[in-house]
């Protein structure tokens, strides 16, 4: 099988995706679906090299005017950390932050933990997105804060259902890789 030329920076992605993230087998989704392929990119998010690559990847897409990023906490948390951390070395200062999935009773509460201002110009991230729901989960939570989610990006698109969402939610969406990028249909 060919799959699409992405530029150096998303091949050597992909190729560090399909090596440490691409399960193959009998898998059921989180939405219940039967899958042949399941990924697990958090074997490229907690890797050294992989999460470089990420950051790579999304600085080269991430507008300006971005001050702030993160999501939900466990699959965003790797991903806006190491973005963040590369951004640095860079001279590029992005604050970042995790939206938990429940409040916190105690000590700072609430959903939100780590360094988002109110106003900050939000890129919200996840590892890997089918349906959307934690994407959107962790917007709805940064607006109620206070911030603006101007761009949404992920290390794999695998249900093709989030660029309408975000299109509707009037957030810029970018995926860094897709299923087709990786040699599967959306949604199979």
């Amino acid at each position: 099988m060919t799959l699409p030329d992405l530029g150096s920076t998303r091949n050597a992605l992909r190729a560090h995706v399909l090596e440490h993230s691409l399960k193959s087998g009998n898998f059921t989704l989180k939405s219940g679906q039967p899958s042949s392929w399941f990924l697990d990119t958090k074997q490229t998010a907690c890797r050294p090299e992989g999460i470089v690559l990420v950051a790579q990847a999304a600085l080269e897409i991430l507008p300006n005017e971005v001050t702030a990023i993160g999501g939900l906490t466990m699959g965003a948390d790797p991903v806006a950390f190491g973005i963040a951390a590369v951004a640095a070395t860079r001279g590029r200062m992005l604050r970042s932050f995790s939206v938990r999935k429940e409040a916190k009773d105690h000590g700072i509460t609430g959903r939100l933990a780590g360094a988002l201002i109110p106003g900050d110009r939000v890129a919200i991230v996840e590892d890997t997105v089918t349906r959307g729901t934690s994407l959107f989960e962790a917007v709805e939570v940064v607006r109620s804060f206070g911030a603006e989610p101007i761009f949404i990006t992920v290390i794999v698109d695998r249900g093709g259902t989030c660029a309408q969402m975000a299109k509707d939610a009037g957030i810029a969406y970018v995926p860094l890789l897709s299923a087709p990028d990786l040699g599967y249909d959306f949604g199979s």
